[in-house]
């Protein structure tokens, strides 16, 4: 007995398998960014993210008495400026282009 070969929609010749991709090496230059730019993202959120816990606290145990504590320099100042440097940050990197590499001449 003989297997029967699958047709495609027309009937006329054998089915053929869908041609599978190769396998390529994924090169460092495909990536949208750079090592560095990689970085600075990171850096970028870890400012943000210190600057909003600088901000954190400063609350009153009781509702009836006010703390001053909310009104701290660190607060106040450094944390919304940890901030801001880490959205800096977070552009730069963004904006960075990474550099590209010289393409020698293919030797004649």
């Amino acid at each position: 007995m003989k297997k029967e070969q699958k047709k495609n929609k027309s009937g006329n010749e054998p089915a053929k398998k869908p041609a599978g991709r190769k396998k390529e090496a994924v090169l460092y230059e495909d990536f949208t960014f750079g090592r560095q730019s990689y970085r600075l993202l990171i850096i970028g959120l870890i400012l943000i993210g210190v600057g909003f816990a600088l901000m954190v606290g400063g609350g009153s145990g009781d509702p009836e008495v006010f703390s001053e504590d909310i009104f701290s320099h660190r607060r106040i100042t450094l944390g919304p400026i940890l901030v801001l440097a880490g959205y800096v940050v977070e552009v730069f990197a963004i904006m960075k282009r990474p550099p590209r590499k010289k393409q020698s001449d293919p030797p004649a």
